[in-house]
């Protein structure tokens, strides 16, 4: 069974869940992983040779089940998608969408996996100026104060999804917890190469598709806050 590769850190923006893997999740791990799959161990060299062609990439950090990954890699042929996901169960399902069991093949060519650490993926994997855009949907907010320190959304790596970004490549932040987009909006505006493309916080971008995890947090008066900062220099 694949584990997830992460480097050791004082502290993590994750907690690793030993998820129950269906069947399908399984079968598509044990089989897909080979065309779906990179290996963060295979350096820079892995991520520049996933696709064939110019095409731009776009990096989701925590896909979780990856259905919204899976909408927009179909919706746009065009781009190349790269995923990272710490958990198995979700990387299995993310890899059952795009991997056709019968036939042996990818259904979807533009579209790889890390299942790994973010950040590890980020410094040894991506290199600099090489993104069109960075997504990160609704990340664990960590809304107790003790555990504040382990969100995702911090200076350090703000700084480090940049350097791997295009000049005029995109940042795209989704929350629906209203003090975790203060903070993020707080930490995008410090970070000198990126600039807000509207004042405060941005209506959804039609390349977002709505998920059942948003609707649902609508449902109990939760308002979506998207954030979208361009890098500049």
């Amino acid at each position: 069974m694949l584990q997830p590769q992460i480097r050791q850190k004082p502290i993590r923006s994750f907690a690793i869940r030993a998820g129950r893997l269906t069947a399908g999740q399984k079968s598509a791990l044990d089989h897909g992983w080979a065309s779906i799959g990179l290996d963060l161990d295979a350096g820079q060299g892995a991520f520049e040779s996933a696709f064939e062609g110019g095409a731009p990439r776009i990096l989701e950090i925590g896909y979780g089940m990856g259905q919204s990954l899976l909408t927009m890699a179909k919706a746009e042929p065009e781009s190349n998608f790269v995923g990272i996901e710490v958990h198995s169960p979700g990387v299995g399902s993310l890899i059952h969408g795009a991997f056709d069991l019968d036939t042996g093949a990818a259904r979807l060519t533009n579209l790889k996996t890390y299942m790994a650490d973010a950040v590890d993926v980020l410094r040894e994997a991506v290199p600099e100026n090489s993104l069109s855009r960075v997504q990160v949907y609704f990340p664990d907010p960590w809304h107790k104060t003790k555990h504040r320190k382990r969100r995702l959304i911090q200076p350090e790596l703000v700084r480090l999804i940049s350097s791997r970004l295009k000049i005029e490549g995109v940042l795209h932040l989704a929350t629906d917890w209203k003090p975790y987009a203060k903070h993020m909006l707080k930490v995008l505006s410090q970070e000198p190469s990126l600039v807000n493309s509207v004042d405060g916080y941005a209506v959804r971008p039609d390349w977002r598709p709505t998920t059942k995890f948003e609707r649902r947090g609508e449902g109990l008066g939760h308002q979506v806050h998207d954030l979208v900062f361009v890098r500049q220099s």
